[in-house]
């Protein structure tokens, strides 16, 4: 279905030409001036330069050659050059009813649909997920949501940090705890225990202090790091010790990713690349990609039009050791043949930008992906507490996701039992509901490569720029559509009619451009766009409300179009709200 801002720019665009101006500057946008018009083109202001004419005789000329009008009510030439326009109400109804009976309300679905991975998450499996986790759980989910919607196939990867020094770190430091355990007797020969040696309560302990240890001790360090090469190289004690980490902690990741809403397709991680790499180095080297750099072996990436230097890309150390970049490579590779995507979507924090810039070039160079694959780098900035830096538990530490997301939910089960009577089971379900909207929404409504401060008291409320805000509208919207059901009445079939207030028209035009904010969205990978579309959207519909009797309306007609106008509208946030990773409950 085309967007509405488009069949009033085609009929803009036929003015212009009938007027003897070329079409491109017909462009469209909606008003930055509410207050004076709906839509505007500026196009005459664009041409004066090039028709050597004043732009308010050219945009007069434009009018006056507007003699087709389906989409335009009115428009007009205002000095030194701007067009103004305003929609005609009956179309946009028509459009609106159009909209509410078309396959995902009229978004235009990809021609030519496209692969598309979307790699986000990246936990490292050695500790459980804490704040820092969140930014690339809920936006590369939402952007993975937003790619399905536009009619692609879309693959969300984890990508586990399950293949590095952290698994030395492990092995060393149980060693030390508990070193006649049979995974670390030589001549041991029978099956390893299927339970694990340690729970993931211990295992968030056990990391820690061996990284601590590593840093103060350079013997511990080097046992770590031969612990690593070890395991890294099929040692069958430590090869046991990982499946018991993997097993302890993807279990973990699972409940927390789960209660996130987060879904991963593939549950994929540096361990799985590793296949990869001997041949994709020796390849590299026969082909003459890569070159020894003082012992270290390294792809050169810089390129002419670079200003600044871009360091090579390395692949291997002076010790034989891979390094992020190689797994990364060898990822590509891995993707290429199982899964031939268009377009590689990473979502990670921006100060990696520079390391993914190296992979990108160096796997175009390589020709380890072909020229036409995408690959897009999302980085995003920090999640930071009201002192502006890194968010962090009361006592100073850095706190657990689980622990934010029971926070929220008590803070929300606190508010619905203050402002009503609510069975206890039902206020901790919306609790949970609308707790998961406030962190999604608080942190997806700031642009992704932002810093933001995650404020809990701004996140929860109802009123203002947030999620359970969005939520209220939506519930405020069934509550009326209940009501009218409740009467023995249906809401299939109702229709709509030209908007007969002011705020009955905004809120129909809002409505209007849905099909125009996804689209932007998926190409701007921007969900923040989506949240602030709901966020008018809402607005809009709460002016209406506050305006407008509708359950007790007594002309039928009117209340009808009143109701299909509202149907519509709850199921525009609702699919919009999706697209975010969360729902609405059926009251609040």
């Amino acid at each position: 279905m085309k967007k509405i801002i488009d069949l009033i720019e085609q009929e803009i665009g036929t003015a212009f030409e009938k007027a003897g101006y070329d079409r491109s500057y017909a462009r469209v946008t909606i008003s930055n001036r509410p207050d004076l018009c709906e839509y505007q083109c500026n196009g005459a202001m664009a041409g004066a330069k090039v028709y050597k004419k004043a732009p308010i005789m050219i945009a007069n000329d434009v009018i006056a050659n507007l003699t087709d009008k389906t989409y335009i009510a009115e428009i007009e030439a205002v000095n030194p050059g701007f067009i103004n326009i305003k929609a005609d109400k009956d179309a946009v109804a028509e459009y609106l009813n159009a909209m509410k009976t078309c396959d995902d309300h009229g978004i235009e679905q990809a021609k030519e649909p496209k692969t598309i991975l979307v790699d986000y998450g990246g936990p490292n499996v050695a500790k459980p997920l804490h704040v820092g986790h969140l930014r690339s759980a809920v936006i590369g989910e939402s952007v993975k949501r937003i790619a399905r919607k536009m009619g692609h196939k879309v693959l969300g990867d984890i990508h586990l940090g399950d293949w590095g020094y952290q698994m030395g770190l492990i092995v060393t430091e149980l060693k030390k705890r508990q070193p006649n355990l049979p995974y670390f007797q030589e001549d041991f020969e029978g099956e390893y225990p299927v339970e694990a040696p340690f729970t993931i309560g211990e295992l968030e302990e056990i990391y820690p202090t061996a990284s601590a240890k590593a840093k103060e001790d350079e013997a511990y360090r080097e046992e770590a790091l031969h612990a690593t090469y070890l395991l890294q190289n099929g040692h069958r004690g430590y090869t046991a010790i990982w499946k018991h980490i993997m097993s302890v902690s993807v279990a973990d990741l699972k409940k927390n990713y789960q209660n996130l809403n987060v879904e991963f397709d593939l549950w994929k991680g540096e361990s799985d690349a590793q296949a990869y790499i001997p041949d994709m180095i020796k390849e590299l080297k026969e082909k003459g990609y890569a070159h020894e750099d003082q012992g270290a072996l390294v792809i050169d990436v810089q390129e002419e039009k670079d200003t600044k230097e871009i360091p090579p890309c390395m692949i291997q150390k002076s010790d034989g050791a891979s390094l992020y970049g190689t797994t990364d490579l060898a990822t590509l590779i891995q993707r290429e043949q199982d899964y031939h995507p268009d377009h590689v979507i990473y979502v990670v924090d921006k100060r990696q930008e520079l390391h993914f810039v190296q992979v990108f070039r160096a796997a175009k160079k390589t020709g380890i992906v072909p020229e036409d694959t995408k690959l897009s780098f999302l980085g995003f900035g920090t999640m930071n507490g009201k002192d502006g830096k890194p968010f962090k538990t009361r006592e100073g530490g850095v706190m657990r996701l689980e622990n934010l997301i029971a926070e929220i939910e008590e803070e929300m089960y606190k508010k619905i039992t203050d402002n009503r009577t609510v069975e206890e089971e039902e206020a901790k379900e919306t609790a949970k509901i609308v707790g998961l909207s406030a962190i999604r929404y608080g942190d997806l409504s700031n642009q992704a490569s932002k810093d933001y401060i995650f404020d809990v008291d701004r996140f929860t409320s109802f009123e203002g720029n947030t999620g359970p805000y969005i939520l209220y509208t939506i519930v405020r919207i069934k509550s009326i559509l209940n009501k009218y059901k409740a009467e023995g009445k249906e809401l299939a079939g109702l229709t709509m009619t030209a908007a007969k207030s002011d705020s009955e028209k905004a809120l129909m035009l809002e409505v209007a451009k849905y099909n125009e904010v996804i689209e932007n969205a998926y190409e701007e990978l921007a969900p923040h766009k989506i949240c602030a579309y709901i966020y008018d959207l809402s607005n809009a519909f709460n002016r209406f409300y506050h305006e407008t009797k509708i359950l007790s309306e007594e002309d039928e007609t009117k209340k009808k179009s009143y109701l299909a106008l509202l149907t519509l509208t709850k199921e525009v946030l609702e699919e919009c709200i999706d697209m975010l990773g969360f729902k609405a409950p059926e009251r609040m």
